[in-house]
C-alpha cells in the first residue's frame, strides 16, 4: 500500500538534513542488537533534544493522519512518546499509550490516558524495521477493546514491517522511507557516496 500523501520536497529536505545534523542517523560501523555490523545506525530518541526538529516531524505526520477516521493516537514507548505528544499538540488529537511494563500498584494500568472500548486508535511509532515490536503494543490496545487499523511511523527501514503488518490486517504508513533519505543525501552530497552504497547493500541483504 502506498502512502496517501507524500511529504513535500521542502519537508523532505528539512527532515532529512535535520535528522542527520541531530545525530539521529549516523554512518560508520555499528554492531546491531542482532550482532550484525551495520553501516547505518538510526536512533530517533535523540529527537527530544531538538525542539524545532520535533515540531517539524509532528507537522509531517499531520497530512497522513488527516486522511484517517479515528478517536485517539497511541504513541509507543519509549521513543515515539515525545513524537506522539508533539503530534497531539500540533493536531489536537487526544493521546494514549500502552505501557511497556504493567503497573503493579494503583490502577495497575496497561494503557495510560482516557479511552473507551470500541474507539479506533492510530498507532504512532518512530521507526519500522520488521514490525515485531508493533504487534505487542497492538495486542495491548486491542485487548482493551480498541480498534487498530493503521500504524504511522517517521522512518520505514523497508525491512519487512509493511508486509508483516499487512499480512495481519494492519496498514503501515511512513512519513519517510530509508530509500528517500539515502537518495536525498546522495544527491546533495551530505553523506559520502561509498557510505550510501554500503547502506543500500546492507539493507538489500537484510
Amino acid at each position: 500500500m502506498t502512502d496517501k500523501l507524500p511529504i513535500t520536497n521542502h519537508q523532505l529536505t528539512s527532515l532529512a538534513d535535520g535528522l542527520l545534523e541531530a545525530g539521529c542517523i549516523k554512518f560508520g560501523e555499528f554492531t546491531l542488537k542482532s550482532g550484525l555490523k551495520s553501516p547505518i545506525y538510526i536512533d530517533l530518541r535523540q529527537i527530544i533534544t531538538h525542539p524545532k526538529l520535533l515540531a517539524d516531524i509532528a507537522q509531517a505526520y499531520l497530512p497522513l493522519l488527516s486522511t484517517f477516521h479515528f478517536s485517539r493516537i497511541a504513541g509507543l514507548p519509549y521513543a515515539a512518546i515525545p513524537i506522539a505528544t508533539a503530534i497531539s499538540l500540533a493536531g489536537n488529537y487526544p493521546m494514549i499509550y500502552p505501557r511497556k511494563e504493567v503497573k503493579t500498584y494503583g490502577t495497575k494500568a496497561e494503557i495510560e490516558g482516557e479511552y473507551h472500548a470500541g474507539e479506533t486508535v492510530v498507532v504512532i511509532d518512530d521507526l519500522a524495521t520488521t514490525g515485531g515490536s508493533k504487534f505487542e503494543a497492538i495486542e495491548k490496545l486491542t485487548g482493551a477493546g480498541l480498534v487498530v487499523k493503521d500504524v504511522v511511523v517517521l522512518v520505514d527501514r523497508q525491512s519487512g514491517a509493511r508486509e508483516s503488518l499487512e499480512q495481519a490486517g494492519y496498514h503501515l504508513h511512513a512519513v519517510l522511507t530509508i530509500t528517500q533519505l539515502l537518495d536525498h543525501w546522495e544527491s546533495t552530497g551530505k553523506v559520502e557516496k561509498s557510505m550510501i552504497e554500503a547502506t543500500r547493500e546492507f539493507l538489500k541483504a537484510g
